[in-house]
């Protein structure tokens, strides 16, 4: 019989627990668990600082797989190393209801961090947990108290690296200089269609030392000792981070399927199996692991005493630094600061007293002037656009400009995606609320990064200005028409269209309270009137619609209008009650709330048997289950016009007159 190291019998553990997995199931992908798993066995036996018994463990090392297709590399190591992931979770691979799902999902399953599988979103969810660790340990560290020093790990493929968001995410890590952001690159050279020479020849190490990596390598990603004396290099870097290149095999181990795309996303089936069983000399049944196997790959104990020592060393930092120590602890409960409940009545005074005519943007603006000097937790940024979305109060301090100091805003670049992925692993960090800005428009860029934070169910602020037809000049390649409505249909994510000061403080203040998911805030470039702050309470806006203005106990028809189009129905209701004709104005900020609403809120705001029609400037079809098939919807169905404001409104239809001729 062939010799085997004890490294490779621990790494063939994993591949063994991957194979057998995806043959019950029938599904999955076993090449990148099998491929990856020696670089798995070094990294999380001899580097890795983590406690299965407590994964969220604040100062734990962070682990992201962001080929997630490959999950059951990372189920193996959860339970291997002793995190509640059972051999019976292992068996229910892929199946419903189960914690061992096709694509690893945060919050489901003990130990992992970050929900992946959208290639290239994992990588920059790392950069967010690093980005998060440098301005923590900033924030919190003092000198011969480090509570905050760990490290984030990442596993990314070909895919990660072919997907754009990975050029503007760790572009950005490049400036940041995240020295203790360590990735694995596995490079197998197979993607689902084949040999990946055919479309993808990029020369990645010069590519990442252009972006001011540390790149080590390329190594063999099946030799413990080489893939040990790169991590310990990696440990060693102060300025950049580091790219760690893996000459690996797909499917590493399998007689006949290794290193081709066969392997990739399809089980071996039962013959090959148990030939691979046979070539790597693993006698055991599927899903057995030998207890001596299963002893040396535990880190319980290990993980107990390094949380004990971290302890021990936190209890002394609170000794020396109380109040800093309290803070710390808060931040990570995600706890809003004492002078929460002070800060919010002192915004929405202020949003009340507006009486001038402000653009929304403007309006959220003033109230992140209160926000981030109440709330030290708040990190904002922009997608180069910080004069326009107006998202930097006046005391924030951007990383390019202060990068000595405990800096709480990020200029992203243009990088709309980078910026959305990199928010959700600063948020899923813990200790950082973020939001950043970008035209509401470009949102299509960003989407599926706003879709995973609602996914993750992360409190990720999104704030989106020039909101409408309503930016005028710029024409239709920046006047978003169907985005507010297409960004609705998101699950969990709120998105915000306030029609002046107070509506647009409201939804700040609910962005920032609510702790399982995200916000839009869609925001005017122009001019708005003041019309909620001197009618309601805020308790009635977030409800997300509600009546802003009656004429008579018993209205004709109800207007139903977000943002900028209130004014519009509020003229138009003024006009029709000259005519003796009367009408209600139901403003509708955010649909998600109001369809949380108990049937009581709805029949009083939106009365049956009463015509409805609704205004706003996008398009109509989302606001047809709320005026129903008697209804109307004022809105818009083709694109914009380059001009300015009101004739845009005018040519598109948006106008008193529409509004009054349709009651």
């Amino acid at each position: 019989m062939t010799s085997i190291t004890q490294d490779r019998r621990l790494a063939n553990a994993i591949r063994f627990l991957s194979i057998d997995a995806v043959e019950k199931s029938k599904s999955g992908h076993p090449g990148a668990p099998m491929g990856m798993a020696d670089i798995a066995e070094v990294l999380w036996r001899k580097h890795l600082k983590h406690n299965p018994a407590d994964p969220r463990w604040p100062n734990r090392d962070r682990f992201v797989l962001s080929n997630g297709h490959g999950s059951m590399l990372l189920y193996s190591l959860l339970h291997l190393t002793g995190y509640a992931v059972t051999i019976e979770d292992i068996k229910k691979f892929r199946q419903l209801h189960s914690i061992t799902a096709g694509h690893p999902e945060v919050d489901i399953t003990p130990g992992v961090e970050t929900t992946t599988g959208p290639l290239g979103q994992g990588i920059a969810n790392a950069i967010g947990m690093a980005l998060a660790e440098k301005i923590l340990a900033k924030r919190f560290n003092r000198p011969n108290h480090e509570v905050i020093n760990h490290r984030t790990y990442a596993f990314m493929g070909d895919g990660c690296l072919m997907e754009g968001i990975s050029h503007e995410a760790c572009s950005l890590a490049g400036v940041w200089g995240l020295n203790k952001l360590i990735c694995f690159y596995d490079d197998n050279g197979i993607s689902i269609d084949g040999h990946v020479e055919g479309w993808f020849k990029d020369d990645t190490a010069m590519r990442f030392k252009s972006y001011g990596w540390n790149v080590i390598g390329p190594i063999d990603g099946h030799d413990a000792s080489q893939i040990q004396d790169a991590i310990t290099l990696a440990k060693q870097q102060t300025a950049k981070p580091n790219l760690i290149i893996c000459k690996t095999t797909i499917g590493w181990g399998s007689p006949n399927m290794a290193g081709t795309h066969d392997v990739h996303g399809a089980p071996l089936g039962e013959k090959e199996a148990a030939a691979t069983r046979e070539k790597l000399h693993w006698p055991y049944a599927p899903f057995e692991i030998p207890a001596d196997i299963q002893s040396a790959w535990s880190a319980i104990e290990a993980g107990q005493s390094a949380q004990s020592e971290w302890n021990r060393q936190f209890s002394s930092y609170a000794s020396a630094f109380p109040d800093l120590a309290a803070e710390f602890m808060r931040v990570m409960r995600e706890e809003l600061p004492s002078n929460w409940a002070q800060t919010k009545s002192s915004l929405l005074d202020f949003a009340k007293s507006i009486s001038a005519p402000t653009a929304s943007r403007k309006s959220s603006q003033q109230a992140l002037d209160i926000l981030v000097a109440g709330i030290p937790e708040l990190l904002g940024g922009s997608a180069d656009l910080t004069g326009s979305n107006l998202t930097a109060g006046k005391t924030s301090k951007a990383w390019h400009t202060h990068q000595d100091e405990d800096i709480n805003y990020l200029s992203y670049g243009v990088r709309e995606f980078g910026m959305s992925a990199i928010m959700n692993g600063i948020a899923l960090h813990r200790g950082l609320i973020p939001y950043g800005g970008t035209f509401a428009v470009f949102s299509d860029y960003a989407r599926n990064g706003m879709r995973m934070s609602a996914l993750m169910k992360q409190r990720v602020i999104y704030v989106l200005t020039h909101d409408s037809i309503g930016l005028g000049e710029d024409g239709p390649t920046h006047q978003p028409i169907e985005h507010a409505s297409s960004l609705r249909l998101i699950p969990g994510l709120h998105l915000w269209r306030p029609c002046d000061g107070f509506e647009t403080a409201v939804a700040w203040i609910e962005s920032i309270e609510r702790k399982d998911g995200p916000a839009a805030l869609f925001l005017s470039r122009q001019n708005l009137p003041q019309y909620s702050g001197e009618r309601v309470q805020a308790h009635d806006i977030l409800r997300g619609g509600y009546i802003l203005s009656d004429c008579a106990a018993s209205p004709e028809a109800v207007f139903i209008a977000t943002g900028s189009e209130v004014s519009l129905a509020m003229q138009a209701q003024e006009k029709l009650h000259a005519l003796g004709r009367h009408v209600r104005i139901v403003s509708m900020p955010c649909t998600a709330l109001f369809d949380e609403q108990d049937a009581q809120w709805k029949e009083k705001v939106l009365p049956k048997g009463i015509k409805r029609i609704a205004i706003e400037a996008g398009h109509p079809d989302f606001w047809r289950k709320y005026v129903g098939l008697e209804g109307e919807v004022v809105g818009i169905n083709r694109f914009g016009e380059s001009a300015p404001a009101p004739a845009v409104y005018e040519l598109l239809g948006l106008t008193v007159d529409r509004l009054v001729a349709s009651v």
